[in-house]
């Protein structure tokens, strides 16, 4: 029995402003899936959750996943899928029973019944049957067994797996999407995964007797426990975070007879637009760029010797658009009041008047633009203020320093919901 184990499509999600089916990039992806599957002719699919990135998806995404499930239902590879936490099992499900017909099979709502979604197929060494277990919490397994005890997620989910009739002499798959751990051990997720650590662990015991167990839910590939309780991960890189992750790609299982040797190999699909960190000063950046344009790339750049100016900024985004790239996050490690310049430079900084500091502090929190007028005018009397601080004052000026405290405290408030406005 072969088939393949995908996770967490989220599809029509966009990230930092760019939406993936509009830039080709869900797309892409999909043709190049189905073609795979097509050549590979597995037996199933199986989406581990997450198909959506979100309950109400738009009908790109709606209709991007109808292409890929038509195509293979027609080519004779049944598809089988799990709602995550991101879809909504309610609308997944819509005229399941109708699309099981065609050997489409999606997991059912667990509130009011405690029966999953299953599917036997046979090879030559007999039946496999594949468990549809949707995203669950405590209280929908409450409702589903009527038992108010259940307070934590391992319990809830061994009840439910413990309320089917599975048959484990014989070979069982589960399609699930949950947070599984080994002992309590969570591996390192990326920053488009919104699952707070340590929320909803299940431990990879809970899964025993399973021949193998297809997880959705953490987007990087990885066993948990032992090999064959596996994330297949999400199909592309999500966040800059993902670029350290292992390789992703859909991974090929093959069952062999009960007991035997099970074959995971991962099928790789080069993504349309690659993820990438680059670090650096200006100029080695720019000489990068200017040598070896950025080709369909996602960018994230880090400046570490001068802060974003608009010019700096029109270049790189420039430069990337000539060639079908996008710097999707554009930042500086340089802190002008950190110790980070040169003795030179820090010599410059006590020579400029309180004012202009300020001012520069001001562009480098606002993208490097300038201080409005009556920015200005606020950030000169803080240089007064400053100024009165530094020489000293009798009793006579201090206390209207202190009377000025408020003001000053109001121009700093001022600053922060500036800075604040602009991220």
């Amino acid at each position: 029995m072969r088939f393949l184990h995908v996770a967490d499509l989220h599809l029509g999600k966009s990230i930092y402003g760019t939406s993936l089916i509009d830039s080709g990039d869900q797309k892409e992806w999909a043709e190049r899936f189905v073609e795979m599957a097509l050549a590979l002719k597995p037996d199933a699919v199986v989406m581990a959750g997450d198909v959506y990135d979100r309950g109400q998806p738009p009908g790109k995404a709606t209709r991007l996943l109808s292409r890929m499930v038509t195509e293979l239902a027609k080519n004779g590879i049944a598809v089988m899928m799990t709602a995550g936490n991101h879809d909504s099992v309610h609308h997944l499900s819509f005229l399941s029973p109708l699309l099981a017909e065609s050997r489409v099979y999606i997991s059912a709502p667990l509130e009011n019944t405690t029966e999953m979604v299953h599917v036997t197929l046979e090879d030559e060494h007999g039946p496999v049957t594949f468990w549809l277990l949707p995203y669950v919490y405590p209280a929908m397994i409450c409702q589903a067994l009527g038992d108010d005890g259940i307070r934590d997620y391992q319990t809830a989910i061994r009840r439910i797996l413990t309320a089917q009739n599975i048959n484990f002499s014989q070979r069982n798959v589960l399609v699930a999407h949950q947070n599984v751990t080994a002992n309590g051990q969570e591996a390192e997720r990326g920053g488009s995964e919104s699952m707070v650590g340590g929320i909803g662990q299940v431990d990879y015991s809970v899964f025993d007797g399973f021949d193998y167990v297809a997880l959705g839910h953490i987007h990087s590939s990885y066993p948990v426990g032992r090999e064959t309780v596996r994330y297949a991960g999400s199909p592309l890189v999500y966040h800059f975070n993902e670029i350290r992750q292992p390789a992703k790609g859909p991974l090929l299982v093959t069952l062999g007879e009960k007991g035997g040797e099970i074959r995971m190999e991962r099928q790789e699909i080069p993504p349309l637009h690659r993820m990438r960190e680059i670090r650096g000063t200006y100029e080695e950046i720019r000489t990068e760029a200017l040598a070896k344009p950025w080709e369909k790339e996602y960018l994230k750049i880090v400046l570490t010797d001068t802060r974003i100016t608009p010019e700096i900024s029109d270049f790189l985004h420039g430069i990337a658009r000539a060639h079908e790239s996008n710097v999707m996050e554009l930042t500086s490690d340089y802190r002008m009041f950190t110790g980070d310049a040169s003795a030179k430079g820090a010599k410059e900084m006590r020579d400029k008047p309180v004012e202009e500091l300020f001012a520069d502090f001001y562009k480098e929190r606002n993208g490097g633009i300038d201080p409005t007028a009556e920015d200005l005018e606020l950030l000169s009397f803080a240089g007064e203020l400053t100024r009165a601080s530094e020489l000293g004052a009798d009793a006579a000026e201090k206390a209207k320093r202190e009377e000025k405290d408020q003001n000053a405290r109001k121009i700093l408030d001022y600053i922060l919901k500036q800075e604040a406005a602009q991220q």
